[in-house]
């Protein structure tokens, strides 16, 4: 599998490709947020360790990029911001999951795994396991193991916390659920931070779901408290 790393700082860089490589990986640095991109325009990889605090183009607006041009190559990214609210900030801009410097190898490399087993790690992520996989919602085919969200011709790839998001709000159905709540169960961020940014999450996947976002009749919002799903359609 290939990887790579867009990493300012060469030691840190240069080590992360010597471990992956002994593990048997294909691994590739970029110094930059720019370089990473024009590597990116023109070669695929299994996943993507991006740093944030970049010259040139910072990871968010790397990772911001990649997504908008729908390119879902799953992204770890790895930095010295490890506030809560830097951490929601990576998920919006795309990320799939964040670790803080310093980091262990170990953890690294597990959490890296974990992405390249993208299925397996999402089902042990989740909460309250669902037998079924796949969801029919407003006409819309949501297949969780894949990560995906079908509407007729059109396919749209979920990142992994808006799959998560929304997986645990089916599992809740019909029952209101906190943004405090969102953020210790669904994102394991249990520090105060802006419980405000879930919101941003909600707007898109009301996008993906609703045939009129701004008058939403799946993703609810219940007043003072959080959100709600409710669906009269049948799981598959």
């Amino acid at each position: 599998m290939k990887i790579l790393i867009v990493e300012d700082e060469r030691h840190i860089a240069d080590g992360l490709r010597f471990n992956l490589e002994a593990d048997g990986f294909e691994a590739q640095n970029a110094y930059n947020g720019e370089e990473a991109l024009q590597i990116l325009e023109n070669a695929e990889f299994d996943a993507i360790v991006l740093d944030v605090m970049m010259p040139k183009k910072n990871g968010f607006e790397v990772a911001k990029t990649l997504r908008d041009a729908e390119n879902y190559t799953p992204i770890l990214m790895l930095t010295a911001l490890g506030k809560p609210e830097d951490v929601l900030q990576g998920f919006e801009a795309g990320a799939d999951d964040y670790l803080p410097k310093p980091f262990d190898l170990a953890i690294f490399s597990a959490r890296l795994n974990g992405l390249l087993r993208r299925r397996e790690w999402f089902q042990k992520e989740s909460k309250t396991p669902i037998s079924k996989e796949i969801f029919i919602i407003n006409g819309k085919t949501i297949d969780f193991a894949n990560l995906e969200l079908e509407s007729g011709a059109e396919k749209v790839h979920l990142t992994l916390m808006e799959a998560k998001l929304l997986r645990y709000l089916i599992e809740h159905e019909g029952q209101a659920v906190s943004r405090k709540t969102i953020l210790e169960k669904v994102w394991d961020l249990h520090e105060d931070t802006d419980t405000r940014a879930i919101d941003n999450f909600i707007v898109r996947l009301r996008k993906l779901l609703e045939d009129a976002p701004d008058k939403p009749k799946t993703l609810l919002t219940v007043r003072g408290v959080g959100y709600k799903f409710v669906s009269s359609e049948s799981r598959l």
